[in-house]
């Protein structure tokens, strides 16, 4: 009975294996395209994106740094944690959201007062949030780090500046 049991534990290996076999020259080739050295459209059109708002996270219910900027880039919005950004790792639910206030409550009564980004991606370190088109920036003061579960707002941001503050905060 063992054999077999081995047996089957062979084959459903190798035959789980044999799709990625088959992708792995495609998708890892180089095509002598790949590796011309003249600029193309694409390369000059990829410049660095245009930051519109940013702030520096302060310390609510647990000490949160670094910055945060909201970008376009092709013409999408992103919110920008830089790679300064740290926070506690005690929340088991933290989340993203844009708030009206500059200084966000402690604690949320009203889930339709603030717009959420996402779950954090991780707890220090440059990441990325999508912002959704229908959102306009203009009724959002602060960004927010919050724990859904304990509803407790572990830093924030408050956002103020343009483009030009923006680029001389970053510098």
């Amino acid at each position: 009975m063992k054999v077999n049991q081995l047996i089957l534990l062979s084959a459903t290996a190798f035959l789980t294996s044999i799709p990625w076999v088959l992708n792995y020259p495609s998708a890892h080739a180089v095509s002598p395209a790949d590796t011309s050295t003249e600029s193309s459209p694409v390369v000059a059109q990829n410049r660095s994106p245009a930051a519109t708002l940013s702030g520096s996270f302060m310390a609510a219910e647990h000490p949160t740094t670094g910055t945060a900027r909201i970008v376009t880039e092709n013409g999408r919005r992103y919110l920008v944690l830089d790679s300064a950004f740290r926070t506690s790792n005690q929340g088991p639910d933290l989340h993203v959201i844009l708030d009206p206030a500059e200084k966000p409550p402690q604690m949320y009564q009203d889930p339709s007062r603030y717009v959420n980004l996402g779950k954090l991606q991780k707890f220090n370190g440059e990441q990325r949030y999508p912002i959704p088109a229908a959102i306009n920036l203009a009724n959002f003061k602060s960004v927010a780090i919050w724990c859904r579960m304990a509803n407790a707002t572990f830093g924030y941001a408050p956002l103020g500046g343009s483009a030009s503050s923006a680029r001389t905060q970053a510098k």
